[in-house]
């Protein structure tokens, strides 16, 4: 199926637990592209993890160093899994539309809650005390306004939301 996409990048977004960096692995390898995580990007290049990295720039510091990362993605990044917070940054979004379609991986909060452990130490974006409801339904509008696809996973393991992905993408279609 690898060749009936006609494009070299597809970036997934969503929320933090979604599953953006596990399905993004298995599928740059389904789609025989390259996989790029911006949040280890940016770790990286920072020499600190996302949590410290927040803690030190604020969360608009943090949002404008993540746009920053996106607007130097090269043109055959792959598949690309972003940060949870990428939507709050316009131009960022509009990098990464440029680059190829934008998946949007729906996970409802409930299912998120039991993937995630402490936002805090993860490195979320997000008020303090916020829960994980909130912050989705926060996110929520902003990832359906950016997402050329929108794939409802539930808890469906990874390879059924990539293959899912797949298909919705070489069909154009969206769901």
């Amino acid at each position: 199926m690898a060749s009936d996409l006609r494009f070299n990048n597809i970036t997934l977004i969503g929320m933090p637990g979604a599953g953006k960096s596990t399905v993004g692995v298995l599928l740059a390898k389904l789609c025989a592209l390259a996989f790029t995580d911006t949040d280890l990007l940016i770790q990286t290049g920072e020499g600190l993890r996302l949590a410290e990295i927040i803690q030190r720039l604020g969360i608009e510091g943090f949002c404008d160093l993540e746009a920053r990362y996106l607007a130097g993605l090269p043109d055959g990044a792959g598949v690309i899994a972003t940060g949870g917070s990428v939507v709050y940054r316009p131009e960022g979004m509009a990098r990464l539309k440029d680059l190829g379609p934008v998946v949007y991986l729906n996970v409802p909060p409930a299912v998120l809650s039991q993937r995630l452990g402490d936002l805090d130490q993860r490195g979320v974006i997000h008020a303090p005390g916020q829960s994980i409801a909130a912050l989705h339904q926060e996110r929520d509008p902003l990832y359906r306004r950016y997402a050329d696809h929108v794939i409802d996973c539930g808890d469906l393991p990874p390879e059924p939301v990539a293959l899912r992905i797949m298909e919705q993408v070489a069909a154009g279609s969206n769901f």
